[in-house]
């Protein structure tokens, strides 16, 4: 199993290629093509959503992929890669690493969370990175074995932080206090929050939105156009 720094270096942007079925940009095809725009941009790893994307996206660039596959599944809010099963179709479809929810959440099937992350190492042979909202959700995600955290979920659950940007709060709290290494991602819209994030520590940033998703550009323009 590879560790994260046989995957990419300290200081690394990785850009997340995703678009959910109501999305207009939804197509393998069109994510792998971003997949390239992106790396020729400077990404040093792909984050990407489902087999068919993570597929299209390994055969168009060689770059590490941080795979996920987001389903909903009835009784349970985890929706990051909430199953073995799941994790499996990502692992096969060509990811290098296998990103999950490691919230305390109820989970529906027979794997939580620390036989997950062990069935993910032992048989997919791959690192875990450990979606979080809290610091709480952070570390006990790294007892249980994750080799990086996440800020991906801060403000996604209903007891974490709501805010425009990104929570730098949490990243500087499990930079202190975890050890293993931490990613940031969610809600970095401008280049100057990703550099400050790489700043306080973190091993790398994770982007999105603001690279990926013309919709969300486009909004914040025309929002801001708005107020006038």
């Amino acid at each position: 199993m590879k560790s994260i720094g046989q995957l990419f270096p300290r200081g690394s942007l990785i850009v997340s290629c995703q678009a959910l079925e109501d999305e207009p940009l939804h197509s393998p095809e069109i994510m792998a093509r971003m997949a390239v725009a992106a790396v020729t941009g400077g990404a040093a790893a792909i984050r990407a959503n489902s087999p068919p994307d993570i597929r299209a996206i390994r055969a168009a660039v060689h770059v590490p992929i941080i795979g996920i596959y987001k389903q909903v599944t009835a009784g349970s809010d985890v929706y990051i890669t909430p199953t073995f099963a799941s994790a499996s179709e990502v692992a096969d479809a060509g990811a290098d690493m296998i990103a999950l929810d490691a919230t305390p959440r109820s989970r529906v099937g027979p794997d939580q969370l620390d036989s997950l992350i062990a069935r993910i190492h032992t048989e997919l042979d791959r690192p875990v990175m450990a979606d979080v909202s809290t610091v709480d959700e952070g570390l006990a995600a790294e007892k249980l074995g994750a080799d990086v955290l996440s800020t991906t979920l801060s403000g996604y659950t209903p007891y974490s932080p709501k805010s425009e940007g990104p929570d730098y709060e949490l990243l500087r709290e499990l930079l202190s206090r975890s050890t293993v290494p931490v990613i940031a991602e969610g809600r970095f819209h401008y280049p100057d929050q990703a550099a400050e994030a790489l700043r306080l520590g973190a091993y790398a940033v994770v982007v999105g939105g603001a690279i990926t998703r013309p919709q969300e550009i486009t909004r914040r323009f025309s929002d801001r156009i708005a107020k006038g």
